[in-house]
């Protein structure tokens, strides 16, 4: 057995990390690859690729995190926070995770739901009041919505909204004031399709978060702290970075005219902001985000700290699309594949494509960061990267999404539909 620092790099096999600069996540064993159905050369194959991509200056790093049955079976950090300075990837590294924000997000509205405090069938506007009389785009001019848009189609992207880039080509920034700002401004502007005809990638997840504030009389960040964060402890998550803490965060990067990776200018926020983004907001690492995931494929509860009922969190894994609506975010699409309470679910896999198992569900975000759940083969997957554009496919970041649910079930012995 060996104990590595915040420095080192763990691949598969056993060990043990201690991470000194993060007390709650000290003591990660990390079990042979055997131990949860994988092969160790499938596993080695799999951190191969990854490596390659920093080798190749696709990436400036990357950390994957992998486990099955609770057993984290590989923790590989490699390549460089920066790539124009010293510091190594690490395990701990902190990383903007943008749009994996959501399902956090996801998880306190559910818990909200739990107490009763909102319905699914629940019009926008009994909890939104600002939204009852929002008007719908037409040829003919703005018309009335047909059936007052839902809060489960606000938790699926199908509430009318536009997506984000509706509102950049309007010069429309939701997000220079705070939550009620968001709601002022949209509350001025016509819905974009009629409630539950189209999946839209827009404000959707922001007003879940202007929803938890209002229900729990809590500040969106606050209460990620009481009733997830701090449960979970997830100690290195949260809208800002403690200064003491700057020197773990991974800088944004892109790619310069020969496709080679560079460092940009990225912000970092040190402080609470005035924009909560339940959207996009948080900064978190792989094994932070690892415990969230496994609280979740274990029924919503972890180490003792229960967060969802089970049945819960089944119901955020289930498609609440209507027919004929489909997940189309980057372009076609995305067949057998459905949206449930801010997930992407692998419904059809003989459709889909996907290696996943049925019922799998995941997210990512739009630096490049990604992860998976999969209940049928009882398999967690996080990795992390920091691009800009990073998860726009042909946007010059590498395909890492396709890349390692490939290699993960290749290694996989005994893996299931």
């Amino acid at each position: 057995m060996t104990t590595l620092n915040r420095r080192g790099l763990m691949l598969a096999g056993g060990g043990l990390i201690t991470l000194a600069a993060a007390p709650a996540l000290a003591k990660i064993a990390v079990q042979p690859a055997s131990a949860a159905g994988f092969t160790a050369a499938g596993v080695a194959a799999l951190n191969a690729q990854m490596h390659a991509l920093v080798d190749q200056q696709k990436l400036a790093g990357v950390v994957t995190l992998l486990a099955r049955k609770g057993k984290v079976v590989n923790l590989d950090a490699y390549g460089k926070q920066d790539v124009s300075g010293a510091a190594p990837m690490a395990v701990d590294s902190i990383f903007r995770i943008a749009s994996m924000t959501k399902p956090v997000t996801g998880v306190a509205m559910m818990q909200l739901w739990e107490q009763g405090k909102w319905k699914l069938d629940d019009p926008v506007a009994k909890h939104i009041p600002e939204f009852a009389d929002l008007k719908v785009k037409g040829a003919a001019g703005p018309t009335a919505q047909t059936k007052p848009m839902t809060m489960a189609q606000l938790m699926s992207h199908t509430a009318g909204f536009g997506t984000s880039g509706v509102y950049d080509a309007a010069k429309i920034n939701l997000r220079e004031t705070d939550l009620q700002g968001m709601v002022d401004k949209l509350s001025k502007l016509p819905l974009e399709s009629q409630p539950g005809t189209d999946w839209a990638y827009g404000p959707c997840v922001d007003l879940q978060g202007y929803v938890v504030q209002k229900l729990s009389g809590k500040s969106l960040d606050r209460y990620f702290q009481d009733h997830i964060l701090t449960p979970l402890k997830m100690a290195d998550t949260q809208f800002w970075v403690d200064p003491a803490k700057t020197a773990r965060v991974v800088r944004v990067h892109t790619y310069d005219a020969a496709g080679k990776i560079i460092p940009t200018e990225g912000r970092l926020l040190t402080s609470p902001p005035r924009f909560l983004a339940g959207g996009g907001g948080l900064y978190s690492t792989a094994p932070d985000y690892y415990r969230f995931c496994q609280a979740l494929l274990q029924g919503g509860e972890l180490d003792g700290a229960r967060v969802l009922k089970p049945e819960t969190v089944k119901l955020m894994r289930k498609s609440v699309l209507q027919p004929g609506v489909g997940v189309d975010l980057y372009g076609p699409v995305q067949k057998g594949v459905g949206f449930g309470m801010d997930f992407a679910v692998n419904e059809r896999p003989a459709e889909s494509g996907l290696p996943q198992g049925a019922d799998t569900y995941w997210w990512g975000g739009a630096f490049g960061t990604w992860f998976w759940i999969d209940p049928t083969n009882d398999v967690v997957f996080v990795g992390m990267i920091q691009n800009l554009n990073g998860s726009i496919p042909g946007g010059g970041t590498p395909a890492v999404r396709d890349i390692s649910p490939k290699a993960v079930y290749a290694a996989l012995a005994d893996r299931k539909g």
